[in-house]
């Protein structure tokens, strides 16, 4: 109910410019505060200011101050180099990783080599081999109890102390010392 008297959005009458007193819609307070508001905004609209050209002409010539050319020019030099350091640095990292993964590479290569000739010395050194090599190419047998001989000696051991010829009185004194602390 509330909503039946609220029709403004489909009022096209508020779009019209030759709306009158008279017209047959009824006229509340906020329907004609919204057309002067309306009137108001065509009003400023329609005021505008005209400048003569020469006036036009010195707004248009716009003086370009030194000071800030030069320090707009630097600013944009000093971002180029920047830009410029970013991408050599770049470049040289790039650089970097490619001879890094290449000593990766060789490292691996260099890894891989190297267990090979291990295992093959280890086939080489393996006692099999060696008895082979030692039975074939240098005629040896494995020893048996019949080529051992067994030494015996006849007299029983003996044990000598020697002792150095002279001392002094200093090295007696030590050797002394020495005594009492073992």
């Amino acid at each position: 109910m509330a909503y039946t008297d609220r029709n403004e959005a489909y009022d096209l009458s508020l779009f019209d410019e030759d709306v009158t007193a008279s017209s047959a819609l009824p006229q509340r307070k906020e329907h004609q505060v919204h057309k002067k508001q309306i009137k108001q905004k065509k009003n400023r609209i329609n005021k505008v200011v005209t400048l003569p050209e020469e006036e036009l002409q010195k707004i248009r010539r716009r003086k370009h101050n030194p000071l800030k050319l030069m320090i707009g020019g630097l600013g944009g030099g000093l971002v180029a180099v920047v830009i410029g350091i970013i991408i050599v640095g770049q470049v040289q990292i790039t650089e970097l990783n490619q001879q890094i993964i290449t000593a990766q590479n060789t490292l691996a290569d260099s890894q891989s080599i190297y267990t090979q000739n291990n295992m093959k010395v280890e086939s080489k050194l393996s006692t099999s081999e060696i008895e082979k090599y030692a039975e074939d190419v240098l005629g040896m047998t494995k020893a048996t109890n019949t080529r051992k001989e067994f030494v015996t000696l006849s007299g029983g051991d003996k044990a000598e102390v020697s002792s150095p010829g002279s001392e002094n009185i200093f090295t007696q004194f030590i050797d002394s010392i020495k005594n009492l602390w073992s």
